[in-house]
């Protein structure tokens, strides 16, 4: 993943909460499982939208956890589709956090995620080829 820590977030923003008490481990920073849930979210809504239906979580790599994230900070994940193979949706998800009243806007987190399109019964299915990489439907 070709994410800079200086940079501006990247991809579309899919995924905006705030942090709650109630998601902070023993140590009082957010719990990472917080975290990755809100990554697989998004994640997955981008991946959705690409395959134009169900999807499922496949894998998740290069999952690194860059800073903490304290309670009140709004927490923001972007995403962007990096990849479609026949039936996975790759998606990169880059996570900021704005830091209440110093305003500080910083990157927390990121991974790549591979989502795979399947049908009612839960078996994979073929992504159509013909929409490329980052098209949305209309």
């Amino acid at each position: 993943m070709d994410m800079d820590d200086n940079d501006a977030p990247c991809g579309e923003l899919a995924l905006r909460i705030p942090a709650m008490p109630a998601d902070t481990n023993s140590s009082g920073d957010i719990f990472g499982g917080w975290i990755m849930g809100l990554m697989d979210m998004a994640a997955g809504s981008a991946a959705y939208e690409r395959a134009r239906g169900r999807v499922a979580t496949v894998a998740v790599s290069n999952l690194e956890f860059v800073r903490p994230v304290k309670v009140g900070n709004l927490v923001s994940c972007y995403t962007e589709v990096v990849g479609v193979g026949r039936t996975s949706i790759t998606v990169n998800v880059d996570v900021w956090a704005l830091r209440g009243a110093s305003r500080v806007h910083e990157r927390v987190t990121k991974a790549r995620f591979v989502m795979v399109a399947v049908d009612d019964a839960g078996k994979p299915r073929a992504v159509d080829q013909a929409l490329g990489a980052d098209s949305r439907p209309a």
